[in-house]
């Protein structure tokens, strides 16, 4: 059996199920409740995130298949904060989130960003690997609207 090969592409309107499906994946995998805000953002990506200067990548497999997203989502600073990263379970371990970081790294950089910003939670360790490993720091509490997040981060750009 061949070994599938991925490639970042940008959201399309056909990824919006993937889009919503794998993004609801992790987040009850997880054990969390879906907010009010994941809602909006996962049932309107093209208005909440796109047309307000925002950027999806969709990781898609060689026949086509989404397998993995993430988003920016542009801030009033100059900044992006970079949500909604998944991957499909049964692709995991094939450094895709790695894929999916450096696509959002290098857009966000490309557009002159300052810096990158994003919520999490304590209790998700390889996301939180992952973001250290490209340099993100933690950041004092602050308000969010997420009952989930009790982790702040970012990562200077400029």
């Amino acid at each position: 059996m061949a070994k599938l090969s991925y490639s970042v592409v940008p959201y399309r309107p056909d990824h919006a199920s993937a889009w919503r499906t794998l993004n609801e994946g992790w987040i009850i995998e997880a054990g969390f409740a879906i907010e009010a805000k994941d809602r909006r953002v996962l049932d309107d990506a093209d208005g909440v995130i796109l047309a307000k200067g925002g950027h999806i990548f969709i990781v898609e497999t060689d026949t086509g298949v989404a397998v993995g997203c993430c988003s920016l989502m542009p801030m009033d600073d100059g900044g992006f904060e970079l949500a909604k990263m998944a991957i499909e379970p049964a692709s995991r371990g094939a450094g895709l989130s790695r894929l999916l970081m450096q696509s959002c790294v290098d857009k966000a950089s490309a557009l002159g960003a300052t810096r990158l910003y994003l919520e999490t939670n304590s209790g998700l360790a390889p996301a939180l690997r992952l973001y250290e490993a490209y340099g993100f720091e933690y950041l004092p509490a602050r308000e969010t609207p997420y009952a989930r997040a009790d982790v702040f981060m970012e990562k200077r750009l400029a």
